[in-house]
C-alpha cells in the first residue's frame, strides 16, 4: 500500500472512527492483498508510512469475497468486477485477506 493510502486512510479514520470505515481491497495476488490487510489492521509491516506501528484493526476484505458480491448489486459488480473474478485466484485472495483479519481480531482480544 503506498504511502499516500495509508495516509489517507490514517486521516479518515481519525475523521470518522474507525468502527465506521470497511477497506476494500483489490490486490491482484495473495500476497499484496496480505500486505495490504495488514497494513490496515495491524500496522504497516515494512514500517515506512503513517499507518507504521499503528493498529487501526479496521475492517478489511477483497473485493472478490463473497461479502462484498452479496453487498452489490449483481448487475454493477459483472460490471466493474467480472472480469477479475474470472482471471484472478479468488479463493486465494479471499483466504489471505481473511487470515489477516482472523490475525487482526486475535490480536485485539488480546491474552
Amino acid at each position: 500500500m503506498d504511502l499516500q493510502s495509508q495516509e489517507a486512510i490514517a486521516r479518515l479514520a481519525q475523521l470518522h472512527g474507525r468502527e465506521h470505515l470497511v477497506v476494500i481491497l483489490g490486490a491482484p495476488d495473495p500476497e499484496s492483498a496480505e500486505i495490504a490487510a495488514e497494513t490496515v489492521t495491524l500496522g504497516d509491516p515494512a514500517y515506512a508510512g503513517a499507518l507504521a506501528e499503528v493498529q487501526l484493526g479496521l475492517a478489511v476484505y477483497h473485493v472478490l469475497e463473497d461479502e462484498i458480491r452479496q453487498a452489490v448489486p449483481a448487475g454493477v459488480y459483472e460490471e466493474q468486477i467480472g472480469v477479475m473474478s474470472d482471471v484472478l485466484e479468488a479463493d486465494e485472495l479471499s483466504a489471505a485477506v481473511a487470515a489477516m483479519r482472523a490475525q487482526a481480531d486475535g490480536a485485539s482480544t488480546g491474552p
